[in-house]
This record gives structure tokens, sequence and C-alpha cells, in this order.
């Protein structure tokens, strides 16, 4: 059987290595998606919502700080989701701010290949780590 954390690893890496190349690929329509969704309230809050939902799942069901590098990765992401799907929905002309601003420019050249990187790692470490599973 494979544990929860493969699982997650398997599943946020092939979202990751998706939306990282749909990034690098079309990088004209990420950027124009991210400032509509910056310049729409709406946009934001419902992009708020989906970050903290999909970020209490993986926290809820994977809260797990020991074991070895993969299952914190995993939790350390559910945070990180939660975290930025709470800013969304609490300080949104703040993200508003920084979606437009100097530094998102600069690290959105940077972002989808580190999300393809990101997720390339958590699909090898699942196969690894689903090794010593049956092993």
């Amino acid at each position: 059987m494979v544990s929860r954390t493969t699982y997650l690893a398997r599943l946020i890496g092939a979202y990751s290595i998706l939306i990282g190349l749909s990034m690098l690929l079309e990088r004209q329509a990420a950027t124009e998606m991210v400032g509509a969704v910056a310049n729409n309230p709406g946009l934001m809050f419902v992009t708020g919502l989906v970050a903290v939902v999909v970020g209490l799942a993986i926290v809820l069901g994977h809260n797990v700080w020991s074991g070895g590098v993969l299952p914190v990765v995993i939790t350390l992401i559910g945070c990180w989701s939660l975290t930025k799907g709470l800013a969304c929905l609490f300080m949104p002309s703040l993200m508003a701010e920084f979606l437009r601003g100097p530094v998102y420019a600069r690290i959105s050249y940077f972002s989808p290949l580190l999300t393809v990187g990101a997720g390339l790692y958590l699909v090898y470490a699942s196969r690894s780590s689903a090794r010593w599973e049956t092993e």
C-alpha cells in the first residue's frame, strides 16, 4: 500500500510539473492571468479559498515533521498553501500589490523553473520512498 506521503508527493509533483511547464511555454498568458487575479478582488477571493482548502487538507491530513525530508517538504507545502490562501483572504490588497510589484516581476522568471524542479524532486523522491515501502 502506498503511504499518504508518497501519494501526496506524486500528486503535488505531477501538478507542479504540469503547471510549471504551462507557465514556461505560455509565459505571456501566465503573466496576464496573474495580473487578472491581482486586479480582480473576486478572483483573489476564489484563489484564496482554493489555497486555504488545499492547505488545510494537507496540514490536517499530513502534519508530519519527522521521518525524512519528503514528509517534511509535503507538510511545508501545505503550510505554504494555507498561508498564501489566508493572505489572499485577509490581505487581498497587499497580495495584489505584491503581484503587481517589482519583486514578483523578478521572481516570475524563475518561478516556473523552480516549480518544475520541485515537481521533479517530489516525483523522484516519491518513487524512492515507494521502493522502500514495498521492500
